[in-house]
């Protein structure tokens, strides 16, 4: 009885031990970053990085092709690659003992007889990453990998057996999702422990020339590489274009660690060295201090959201955070980068240029975060645009290595410009912000050699017959444009430009331009103004990854005007009608190739940026315990926290994720906060409890508290609510009410309180 009453008492004393840690978990140990990963694209993968570190360094192996990069079912590693940027990539680092090839072979397949190549089978089970880590055993190279990042660096530990044969590859030509081509490289040896070099490259949006300079804990033994299917052996210098690589030798002990620091630039050589310097030699060869470095650059991001409810949310939250800051620093530590023309820039001190994905909708995800807990990113992003419509009289939506890419050929820049502007964030030249919106919006776009699409290349068409017609682009530029239109008079508006403003507000009407009367839907048009024959509002043909009655309901700037001309009864009916189609179906369509038209068989598709509002709607027209109702569901259902089940869709670089995390705190920004009074939409919080500590520009920095009673999966739907202690009858909540810091409470209730919010 003793022996059973003291082993009670152990198992008693460990669980609270056990929950003890658990409530001293920090933020970043709820990320989980495998969590998507086995259906996810190149950019996202369990890298090692900091938040907007140019470097993700971590393991690949997949084919080149859509998607590329890392998939977690696959049971290998072709190699530790440092740049996972949209349409951009840079050298894989991989370790080798097997027998020698340059061939990394195929990648889902183990070698043949005595397992030639230099890609591994890994041990899955001692695959392990957190935010700014990574490690996997690696079975034919017979060595442990670990690695870590810093913004511009990569620092890698491979942690050998006794052994004679080992080689560290340097790889310039690899698997990727978007082919890159090597115009030129070299690589040098530099001294007994210094390798340099570059690789001048040519991707879909021009050419980048990625600089390296890499510094090995040890002696190596010799440089050797190849250039296509000539190998050298024993050489100071490798040079070449198309397939072109390196590797050092060495000899280890047994437990030996072979480190190496990466520095890289896209600016020169001397970038490489400085960035290197900076950033990494204040660790010495001390790997353990850098990883934490990391983790608590992401500890500290992380922290400034703290949510209180089940395990499995917290770690759905704080991975989908942490996705939210996958973009990337393109300019060096010196302030230095190089621009759209390949021209070698300098910014004022402390400034850095940003780039990656596409700001397509981003009003409705990340945008939000920012302003929230990071002003200064959202700051820093208002000035990278400025410095580019500086330099080539435009700004981007989805400036890739600073490159001029017009990828989705929109220009959601300037929601989050303009956004800014309204929300106080104003750190940069006021007069030039509103050259570069006005501009953008009165100059026809335009298309530079060797780059993207700068601009709205429709405008021309667009302002005269007030749509873009079927047989020249999109039905959706309509949309977009009308969309980017209202930004713009808000900006003018808000400066007292008042000839602007009723221009671009007369302008962003065009969206009923395209609206048949009778459909109530939005349908293409050809430039005589004749409707689309065959119409079909399910098929893809004449929109961007989306379909007609998927975007009928894109009018972020007018809903109000959406439900009247739709009708209040019908934008119900078929709005409802659509989640509960949808839902069989997880809210999102198949998967696909956004270069190829595509029938979209579904109804709502949360999987892609176009539809992503469309639980919210249901608060404009009169039912907002739907959006309660719907919003819950996506959070619920659509999200997982597995490597087999993160998004169904498209994450695009921190977009989906930064929705959860709004959402799931129970609020919204509809028209993208471009008014001068920003307003959230409320809808069913995830958590009992959310404290979002306010940046300090605001109010000091004062935190604002929502919290959810008796909040549960079944209790969703709102029953009341009060602001700072006063009732709130809206489903609405000012964006200063929230910045000023305070509390709203939200009674929560298993039905619909059908009274609260519907005015």
């Amino acid at each position: 009885m003793k022996l059973k009453f003291f082993l009670l008492v152990l198992v008693i004393i460990g669980f609270i031990q056990t929950n003890i840690a658990q409530n001293k978990h920090n933020p970043v140990d709820y990320v989980n970053v495998f969590t998507g990963t086995s259906n996810s694209r190149w950019m996202l993968g369990p890298y090692a990085s900091v938040p907007y570190g140019m470097v993700q360094l971590g393991p690949d192996n997949q084919k080149s092709g859509w998607m590329a990069g890392y998939d977690y079912s696959i049971m290998n590693v072709t190699g530790f690659s440092h740049i996972h940027a949209w349409t951009m990539a840079g050298l894989m680092v991989m370790p080798a003992t097997q027998d020698f090839t340059k061939e990394n072979g195929a990648s889902s397949k183990a070698y043949r007889g005595a397992g030639a190549g230099f890609h591994s089978r890994i041990l899955k089970e001692s695959e392990k990453a957190s935010p700014g880590y990574y490690s996997c055993e690696l079975y034919d190279a017979d060595c442990k990998a670990e690695l870590t990042a810093s913004t511009h660096c990569g620092f890698h530990k491979y942690t050998f057996k006794a052994k004679d044969d080992v080689r560290i590859m340097l790889v310039l030509n690899f698997p990727t999702e978007y082919k890159i081509d090597i115009q030129n490289a070299v690589i040098s040896k530099v001294g007994k422990d210094v390798v340099e070099g570059f690789a001048k490259t040519k991707a879909d949006f021009g050419e980048y020339t990625l600089y390296f300079t890499i510094q090995f804990n040890k002696p190596f033994k010799s440089l050797n590489g190849w250039q296509d299917n000539t190998i050298k052996t024993n050489v100071d210098q490798i040079t070449g274009k198309k397939d072109v690589g390196a590797f050092v030798t060495y000899s280890t002990n047994d437990n030996e660690a072979i480190m190496m620091k990466v520095g890289l630039s896209l600016v020169d050589m001397a970038g490489a060295r400085n960035n290197l310097k900076t950033e990494l030699e204040p660790f010495g060869w001390d790997f353990e201090a850098a990883a934490a470095s990391a983790r608590e650059q992401w500890n500290n991001l992380l922290s400034t959201i703290e949510v209180k409810g089940s395990e499995v949310n917290k770690e759905k939250f704080y991975t989908n955070f942490y996705r939210s800051f996958a973009k990337q620093t393109w300019s060096d530590v010196d302030g230095r980068y190089v621009d759209p023309f390949n021209k070698i820039q300098q910014l004022p001190k402390g400034d850095v240029m940003y780039g990656g994905d596409a700001f397509w909708n981003t009003f409705w995800n990340y945008n939000t975060i920012l302003s929230l807990v990071a002003p200064d990113i959202m700051n820093n992003w208002v000035k990278t645009e400025l410095e580019l419509y500086d330099k080539t009289g435009w700004t981007n939506n989805g400036p890739t290595g600073l490159k001029l890419t017009g990828i989705m050929e929109v220009t959601h820049e300037i929601a989050l410009m303009v956004s800014a502007y309204q929300k106080g964030i104003r750190d940069y030249d006021k007069n030039k912000l509103y050259d570069a919106v006005r501009h953008n919006g009165m100059e026809q776009g335009k298309r530079f050699p060797g780059t993207g699409l700068s601009g709205m290349e429709r405008l021309n068409v667009y302002n005269e017959l007030g749509y873009v017609p079927l047989e020249i682009d999109a039905a959706c530029r309509t949309l977009d444009y009308a969309y980017t239109d209202f930004c713009a008079a808000q900006l003018a508006k808000a400066m007292n430009k008042d000839t602007d403003y009723k221009l671009f507000s007369k302008r962003s009407e065009n969206w009923k331009n395209q609206f048949h009367p009778e459909l109530k839907m939005q349908v293409p048009k050809d430039s005589s103004g004749n409707w689309m024959k065959n119409f079909d509002p399910f098929s893809g043909k004449h929109w961007v990854e989306g379909n007609a009655w998927q975007y009928t309901w894109y009018v972020p700037h007018d809903i109000p005007g959406l439900v009247s001309v739709i009708g209040k009864d019908l934008f119900n009916k078929r709005l409802e009608e659509g989640f509960e189609k949808s839902v069989k179906h997880n809210f999102a369509a198949h998967a696909f190739d956004r270069h190829q038209e595509i029938a979209f068989e579904y109804y709502i598709n949360h999987g892609n940026e176009g539809n992503m509002q469309a639980s919210f709607l249901f608060n404009y027209s009169g039912k907002p315990w739907l959006t309660q109702k719907y919003s819950r569901a996506i959070l619920d259902n659509f999200y997982g926290n597995t490597p087999y089940h993160g998004w169904e869709g498209d994450e695009d670089e921190g977009q989906m994720g930064g929705w959860f995390v709004i959402a799931s705190m129970g609020l919204f920004e509809m028209n993208g906060a471009v008014t001068d009074d920003p307003t959230f939409d409320l809808t069913s919080p995830l958590f009992e409890e959310v404290n979002i500590h306010i940046d300090k520009m605001y109010n000091g920095g004062k935190s604002f508290v929502i919290k959810a009673k008796n909040n549960s999966d079944e209790n969703i739907y709102i029953q009341s609510a009060k602001l700072n202690g006063k009732p709130l009858k809206m489903p609405k909540l000012k964006f200063k009410d929230v910045t000023d810091g305070g509390k709203l409470e939200l009674e929560m209730g298993s039905t619909p309180n059908k009274n609260w919010g519907i005015n």
